[in-house]
């Protein structure tokens, strides 16, 4: 599949729903203004923690960048996997999140199922090219 094939509408606004959702999640947070809970969350890493956010945040904004151009299935498949194990630490580390507003729970859920539709939608263009 070419970047520039046919999408469909699924497709396209599942790309850019996740892109702004990792985008986001890494600019503001994390590299414009860093959240306590993002900072709180990250002590758990270790000493480079304040360090550690940074990086993440210019990793999350490549990751949104990729999936919302790569012409592969695998990055939404790893999105899934990541969304899993970031609900996992979170729920290790500060269970207390999971029952606030807007918590990783309702977030992850979403981004799980843009993730589903995306991959499923990619298969599509992939054997409608073949």
């Amino acid at each position: 599949m070419s970047l520039f094939a046919p999408q469909s509408p699924a497709l396209i606004a599942s790309r850019i729903a996740l892109a702004f959702v990792w985008i986001y999640q890494g600019a503001v947070p994390k590299l414009v203004c860093p959240s306590p809970i993002e900072l709180g969350l990250l002590s758990h890493l270790g000493p480079l923690y304040g360090f550690m956010c940074s990086v993440m945040g210019y990793g999350e904004v490549a990751f949104g960048l990729l999936l919302l151009l790569t012409p592969w299935r695998w990055p939404f498949l790893l999105n899934i996997a990541a969304m899993l194990s970031l609900l996992g630490f979170v729920s290790l580390h500060e269970p207390g999140l999971l029952t606030e507003a807007f918590n990783p729970v309702s977030l992850n859920a979403a981004v799980i199922a843009l993730s589903v539709i995306a991959w499923l939608e990619t298969g599509k263009v992939s054997a409608s090219n073949q």
